[in-house]
């Protein structure tokens, strides 16, 4: 008679997964390197979300053309961008909960207005 089989699910290690502790995330900041942008761009397609940062200088503003310093492109998958989307609005949440509402204005998107 083979022996009997348990139904319990085993982890890499050959522990129980119920016994199995969560990984801990450890960031390594190390090479990070710092970037101040006032100016977001975002555009995407099927397989990617492409975020542009940048400095807009013109501190007047002037009716003549705007010229914007681009210094960083950040392309994430899509399911990546909806967690950090969901990311920074509880962010949002928390910063408007604790010193008050901003009202942006205006968001122009491919032809459409949104408002806030």
């Amino acid at each position: 008679m083979a022996p009997k089989r348990s139904e319990e699910s085993v982890s890499a290690n050959g522990q129980p997964a119920a016994q199995t502790a969560a990984p801990t995330i450890k960031w390594d900041d190390s090479e990070i390197t710092n970037c101040y942008a006032n100016v977001c761009n975002v555009s995407s397609s099927r397989e990617e979300v492409v975020l542009v940062f940048g400095v807009n200088k013109a501190w007047e503003r002037n009716p003549g053309d705007i010229q914007v310093k681009l210094s960083s492109r950040v392309i994430l998958s899509p399911f990546a961008a909806k967690r950090m989307a969901m990311l920074l609005n509880n962010v949002m949440q928390q910063y408007e909960a604790r010193f008050g509402h901003m009202d942006v204005g205006t968001i122009r998107t491919n032809d459409q207005v949104e408002t806030s």
